[in-house]
């Protein structure tokens, strides 16, 4: 019942909530990007969301405030994301607050207020299929592995923690996990993996630790590349 009904309604009821009563802060933070980083004050990214009917992951337009800029190299290449990160951006990513767009996704139903993060396309595209059972149900703004360590605890524990949330959903268990982001955002940890400027992506991790070969590696990521396009 929770889960079929209740959550939604609450998911809609704070979004509705979050854009009404911090509308001020949108509109502050919109304006600081804009001078700061320029154009488009808002980042889109195709991201994962619940599987449908048919099994197979539904794509949708991750919103999230701007941090980094559109710096490339003289073969149009973007550069390094410790490059283009800047220090405003930086401190908005230690804050989440570039996360606060996405309750536009809550709200259109992309998304809920907790469940497991939505991940990249390319991280998906090597999961096995016991780990992308994580969308059998919507993202989340925040979830119990967000809790538990977020960037700080491994791909492995991430994904299997996501699955124990997926198995043992709510109302109790939901709230808990808000109150427990609270207390993360107030400390700003664990927002990013040590060492990087941003969380190192599923498929460079496996790589890095020799769990999947170079070649299979770019044959992933021509798949999430494929995947993408089928989207635009």
């Amino acid at each position: 019942m929770y889960q079929k009904y209740i959550k939604r309604l609450l998911d809609i009821l704070c979004s509705l909530a979050a854009l009404t009563f911090f509308c001020w802060l949108y509109a502050a933070i919109a304006i600081l990007v804009r001078v700061k980083l320029g154009s488009p004050v808002i980042f889109t990214q195709v991201r994962p969301g619940m599987k449908d009917k048919l099994g197979k992951e539904k794509l949708f337009k991750l919103y999230k405030f701007r941090t980094m800029t559109d710096e490339k190299d003289e073969n149009g290449n973007f550069l390094s994301d410790e490059v283009r990160l800047t220090k405003f951006g930086s401190w908005l990513r230690s804050t989440s607050l570039d996360e606060l767009p996405e309750a536009i996704n809550i709200l259109k139903g992309d998304m809920s207020v907790i469940g497991p993060r939505p991940q990249l396309v390319r991280d998906m595209v090597f999961m096995s299929e016991e780990q992308r059972k994580r969308h059998n149900v919507k993202p989340g703004l925040s979830g119990l592995a967000q809790v538990r360590g977020r960037n700080a605890i491994s791909w492995e524990d991430k994904l299997k923690t996501d699955l124990e949330y997926i198995n043992h959903i709510s109302f109790f268990g939901d709230i808990k996990i808000v109150f427990e982001t609270i207390a993360k955002f107030l400390k700003r940890a664990d927002i990013t993996q040590e060492g990087m400027a941003t969380a190192e992506d599923f498929g460079d991790y496996l790589v890095r630790v020799g769990k999947v070969s170079t070649t299979e590696y770019k044959s992933k990521q021509q798949e999430a590349i494929s995947i993408i396009g089928e989207t635009k």
